[in-house]
């Protein structure tokens, strides 16, 4: 039946559809081009302006540190995927003479081979190395390619902290950058010398080095078997991946010295960063996020690892190697296919990556958090003698000193534990800070929170803390016989 407020209207004839909601709008920098891509809500961006705000940005964090110098020899850790491919094509269209500020170092390539690690066939990993090497010939560094096997071969000497380079200096950057203008002005004999075809200055960064290439030999079948006995014999999935962490740091980290490479740079972005912090979070690794996910890591002395594409996210790479063909080279990881829970690395991603789709800012959030982490000093003791390093991740550790014993005692334990405590540390030897704020019910050192004195005596106003059931009249743990 009809109703009374009902309105007949003819259907609409066939034609061009109205355009969408935003369909006009503009750059938001030019405020001319149409947007070709839309980095956040109401950040659209042209082509042209995309790139110059993605490469201002790479320039920026190495501009704004100041940490490497000119005609410094810098080694890019390439893996062939999205963010260390771009890293790699911002440093080449640095160097390039047509760019406005070109980059003054003088970068190599290296490529670990982890197929062992990752269960590959040999045939598997002889396809995915020609790949890399056609761009590796393509991009025109030197280049270097080694096989994780190669870190049965390592000398003692990469489990040792060298001394850090003094070159680090305040005001080394100014002398560095004043000496390089002397050098660039030369006479203009040793420019001419210079300018003949087929001649180039070592020393000027400006032109690309020459594609000079280091290929280890092939591992042998009994390094690849020992490789995977390794691995294997590694229960779970979250220590296979710490520990092929570490052997691939040691390994760049000895090529880098091997070579001549003060600086190793990484291809880590924002997002990947901003899941690393919660993963070492969970890992226990709460005193070393300065170190694992800051712009510079200082850690291993002479050669220092640093981030510069820490300011892009995930979506800004992805965009922007579609946009400009950047090349990269797909390589099956070791968590490859595995499930969420299968890893606390993968559960940390699928977390945070759940959580930005839902929240676009928590990213950011989590990345900025990061920055506003400091570098405590850890390099030596009370006594002025180094600090023991462990020796898988080179940070200091975090153990008991002859000062650290005296808090200890000076904290007046219970009756209880002061007669059981000499028998646990002869038992054990020194407690860890862990162990002893357990015994204790405080918060350790470990968690950056050492108190001063006895938990009965932390807030005076309020008079003595509760005491759960079950401890003593000190607030330690009664020990059953």
């Amino acid at each position: 039946m009809c109703q009374a407020g009902e309105e007949y209207v003819e259907p609409p004839t066939e034609g061009p559809l109205p355009p969408r909601p935003g369909g006009e709008q503009k750059c938001v920098k030019c405020k001319e081009g149409l947007p070709v891509v839309v980095i956040r809500a109401g950040d659209a961006f042209c082509r042209d302006c995309f790139k110059a705000f993605y490469v201002h940005k790479f320039r920026a964090v190495l501009g704004k540190n100041r940490l490497i110098f000119p005609g410094e020899k810098v080694l890019l850790a390439w893996s062939g995927g999205p963010s260390s491919s771009s890293m790699v094509w911002q440093v080449l269209e640095g160097l390039s003479r047509d760019s406005a500020k070109r980059l003054r170092f003088v970068p190599g390539v290296i490529y670990v081979d982890e197929g062992a690690a990752c269960g590959q066939s040999l045939e598997d990993r002889a396809k995915i190395l020609a790949e890399m090497k056609l761009i590796l010939q393509t991009v025109g560094f030197p280049w270097h390619v080694v096989a994780l096997e190669e870190v049965f071969s390592l000398p003692p000497s990469v489990l040792r902290c060298f001394a850090p380079d003094p070159s680090g200096t305040k005001g080394a950057y100014k002398a560095a950058v004043d000496s390089f203008l002397q050098q660039q002005h030369a006479p203009a004999q040793g420019k001419e010398r210079l300018s003949q075809p087929g001649t180039q200055d070592p020393q000027d960064p400006a032109v690309p080095p020459s594609a000079a290439q280091t290929e280890a030999q092939p591992p042998s079948a009994a390094q690849t078997e020992a490789l995977s006995r390794l691995f294997d014999s590694v229960k779970t999935l979250t220590a296979k991946e710490e520990l092929l962490q570490t052997l691939r740091t040691h390994l760049i980290l000895h090529v880098a010295r091997t070579h001549g490479y003060s600086k190793v740079m990484t291809g880590d972005s924002c997002t990947r960063l901003a899941i690393k912090l919660m993963t070492s979070l969970a890992l226990g690794r709460g005193a070393f996020l300065a170190w694992d996910t800051g712009f510079s890591d200082e850690r291993h002395g002479d050669v220092v690892v640093v981030r510069p594409m820490r300011d892009h996210t995930l979506k800004e790479v992805a965009f922007y190697n579609r946009l400009f063909a950047v090349p990269s080279v797909f390589t099956p990881a070791i968590d490859t296919k595995a499930p969420e829970k299968a890893s606390i690395h993968r559960l940390m991603e699928a977390f945070v990556l759940r959580l930005q789709a839902q929240f676009p800012s928590t990213v950011s959030t989590v990345y900025r958090t990061s920055e506003k982490l400091v570098k405590a000093p850890r390099d030596s003791s009370a006594g002025g003698s180094p600090a023991p390093r462990c020796l898988l991740c080179m940070c200091a550790l975090d153990i008991d000193t002859a000062a650290n014993r005296g808090w200890w005692y000076s904290l007046g334990p219970s009756p209880q534990t002061r007669h059981t405590g000499p028998a646990l540390l002869s038992q054990a030897g020194p407690p860890s800070p862990c162990h002893r704020a357990a015994l204790l019910r405080v918060p350790c050192e470990h968690e950056g929170r050492a108190l001063p004195g006895p938990p009965a005596t932390l807030y005076p106003d309020r008079g003595p803390a509760p005491q759960p059931e079950g401890l003593g009249p000190a607030g330690a743990a009664r020990v059953s016989d």
